[in-house]
């Protein structure tokens, strides 16, 4: 790990990080998040009882596009080849949330936790979008890299 912004050149600059010399790996990304709602919303997605449809497949679908996309959104980010996007959902009644996660996997010279991120992401906001007209309190929390492997830096683990 660097303890440098790899983002700006030498004058203070923006610019897009030059990744040509770094060996091809299989790189993986996994990120999570989880959004709050009311007992009644997180029911209404669960039976599949809402009006628009299937909540959660239409939220994985998103997701994926999201990460195909991650290059388009995100200013100074490569766009990648990915070989690999997955993007799951893990209901908690007791606690009324779902929880994303989502799992991104390339063979390149760079990684992809701006693609499982941003899968991550648009995924939740999707639910939201579907869900708001019955709970606009919902809440969007936690969304953060879970794990990455592949590339000079190695593995690295949420504690």
């Amino acid at each position: 790990m660097t303890d440098e912004l790899t983002h700006f050149n030498a004058r203070g600059q923006a610019h897009m990080v030059d990744v040509g010399d770094k060996a091809e790996t299989h790189r993986v990304a996994i990120a999570s998040g989880l959004i709050r709602m009311q007992p009644t919303t997180l029911r209404l997605i669960l039976e599949g009882g809402h009006k628009k449809g299937d909540v959660l497949g239409i939220a994985r679908i998103a997701g994926i596009m999201a990460a195909k996309k991650t290059a388009e959104l995100i200013p100074l980010c490569h766009p990648l080849p990915l070989t690999h996007l997955s993007v799951d959902f893990t209901p908690d009644e007791a606690a009324s949330l779902i929880r994303a996660e989502a799992r991104a996997e390339t063979r390149g010279q760079t990684g992809v936790e701006m693609e499982a991120l941003c899968a991550v992401q648009t995924a939740l906001l999707t639910i939201y979008d579907m869900c708001k007209a019955v709970d606009r309190g919902m809440q969007i929390d936690q969304v953060r890299l879970e794990q990455k492997s592949g590339g000079k830096s190695g593995e690295w683990n949420r504690a």
